[in-house]
């Protein structure tokens, strides 16, 4: 008979000097339980490196071949789902503060914005927003990018560079 076999206890003090009684075959027992948890974990994990075993609802979304709905889409309920939610209306919240910002530092004006039919609300400098709009100047360019994207917002380039682009109109549309 192996040492592992045996079911004699062992006794174990701790700092506040209580004895602890743990058998071996308990410890095995617990260590048991502890791998069979993981293994069923890993099963639903899609960063396991065992794909065969994945039988959760993230196996059943990667079948999804591109076109078919929920591609591309986290889990309906899921917390990815839930955090993605909470990111748009964050930088929603953010855009909208940004054209409150034009429209309060920027000069007004009205008319079509170089015949592109747009009708421009405020027009200000690139440098002149960046130095007011400190909260988050390390942001601004990603903002303003998501704006005009939105058709929110327009100006010239495909990205804006402090220094360089300092004398760029940025102009509020919306």
């Amino acid at each position: 008979m192996s040492v592992m076999e045996t079911d004699a206890p062992y006794k174990c003090y701790s700092d506040d000097r209580t004895a602890c009684v743990v058998s071996v075959k308990g410890l095995k027992e617990t260590w048991q339980r502890w791998s069979n948890e993981h293994q069923e974990y890993q099963k639903h994990n899609p960063f396991s490196n065992d794909q065969g075993t994945m039988e959760s609802a993230t196996a059943k979304q990667q079948v999804l071949q591109r076109g078919q709905d929920g591609y591309g889409r986290p889990l309906e309920g899921s917390m990815t789902e839930r955090r993605g939610r909470d990111a748009h209306v964050h930088i929603s919240r953010e855009v909208e503060e940004l054209c409150q910002v034009i429209r309060d530092i920027g000069e007004s004006g009205v008319g079509a914005n170089g015949g592109s039919g747009e009708r421009m609300v405020a027009t200000v400098e690139f440098k002149k927003l960046f130095d007011h709009y400190v909260t988050i100047s390390n942001k601004l360019v990603g903002i303003l990018l998501r704006a005009r994207k939105q058709g929110l917002v327009s100006f010239e380039g495909e990205m804006l560079w402090q220094g360089q682009d300092d004398r760029v109109p940025i102009k509020l549309l919306k």
